[in-house]
């Protein structure tokens, strides 16, 4: 069997800065946050969970609440706000408001045990937001790189280059403080991102630093990076990028509601090749053979190395596809039926959003008063 390069499922805890001795940790280390740590997070409203989502990000949420955490504060929402930096249609926003609490809730984020809300309905967001944007370097914003992914603008552009700036809307540009904003106003500890979202998370700790250098103080804490497993879930058409909503072609992306008749049809027409013989993984040459060897390993939290040594037994591509439709399919079966009941009981997803609310609230404003007094805004 040939060599592969194998990529190894963790979860990392990447301190102040990952461009200086960053702690890098096995999620399976992970047995306690300090006490009284904030671990927060959001998701963008952008239509219904998919596979990649619930892997990479819900599923590790979901997990985190398991996680020894004496007097700790576990806080994940919807970014409603955030959706606004694209064009969106107000009553299309409001359906996916909605279907982004219940997957949350679905995927095992028991409102009784963390605060789930919607971003919006929190406006120290907002309030803190323009404090920070007033710190932020113009500079510091240029160097990101999603702002320029979504405004369709090249790695090497630049804000101050004048076909740029002409195509590209401000909040796209400035979202970054704004998520900045979303951490610190609750005094976050912790936050789980995936990979492209910790040059962000860069942004958050200087700015923070920033913050308490200005007004001489150590109000913000520097918020750890919590990195969810490393292994992305790719599109089944087209495996040399992610499996994502937007995507044309939606035969790519598996999502959590979706019946067994459809998850297998999709499965079925996945992209994979013509080598014929044992099993391997390799990224490189079988991208998408590696791609679906990569979703079983990810569903049974298992390493690369020992799924593809458990599915020993697969003889063809038929037989791979077929057992990750059967894997799938088991991990979605009563989080489809979950999320089926939620979305036909909109008054208990509005509940569980103006409990969370409340919530958040009490700690933001208690957090706001302190800044603004900081600030000499009292």
């Amino acid at each position: 069997m040939r060599s592969v390069a194998l990529r190894v499922s963790t979860r990392r805890l990447v301190s102040s800065s990952t461009r200086a001795n960053a702690s890098v940790q096995s999620s399976l280390s992970i047995e306690k946050f300090p006490p009284k740590s904030t671990i927060f997070s959001l998701i963008q409203p952008t239509g219904k969970i998919h596979l990649g989502n619930y892997l990479g990000a819900l599923r590790g949420w979901a997990d985190l609440l398991k996680v020894d955490s004496p007097q700790s504060k576990f806080i994940f929402g919807v970014a409603d706000l955030h959706a606004l930096t694209m064009p969106t249609e107000p009553l299309q926003l409001k359906q996916h408001r909605y279907e982004a609490m219940a997957s949350l809730i679905a995927a095992g984020l028991d409102p009784e045990r963390c605060i789930v809300f919607h971003q919006s309905t929190v406006p120290e967001h907002t309030e803190l937001n323009w404090y920070l944007v007033c710190l932020a370097g113009m500079g510091q914003l240029n160097r990101m790189t999603q702002w320029k992914l979504k405004a369709h603008q090249a790695l090497t552009s630049s804000i101050f280059e004048e076909a740029v700036l002409e195509k590209t809307r401000a909040g796209v540009l400035l979202y970054p403080v704004l998520q900045t904003a979303d951490i610190l106003i609750y005094k976050s500890t912790h936050v789980p991102v995936g990979d492209d979202q910790t040059q962000h998370l860069e942004l958050c700790r200087t700015v923070a630093n920033t913050f308490n250098h200005t007004y001489k103080t150590k109000f913000f804490p520097l918020p750890k990076t919590l990195l969810t497993p490393a292994s992305k879930v790719l599109a089944l058409r087209n495996p040399s990028k992610k499996m994502s909503k937007s995507d044309a072609d939606q035969n790519s992306s598996i999502y959590l509601t979706e019946s067994p008749d459809t998850i297998a049809k999709k499965v079925r027409k996945a992209t994979t090749d013509s080598i014929q013989g044992p099993l391997y993984y390799d990224p490189e040459t079988r991208p998408g053979v590696s791609n679906l060897i990569n979703i079983v390993a990810g569903i049974n939290r298992a390493s690369v190395e020992d799924t593809v040594r458990d599915l020993a037994w697969v003889k063809d591509h038929k037989q791979l596809k077929d057992h990750v439709t059967e894997v799938v399919v088991e991990e979605f079966r009563e989080k489809r039926h979950m999320f089926d009941h939620l979305m036909g009981d909109l008054g208990y997803l509005d509940s569980v959003s103006k409990q969370g609310t409340e919530r958040a609230r009490e700690i933001a404003l208690k957090n706001i008063k302190e800044v603004r007094a900081l600030m000499g805004l009292n």
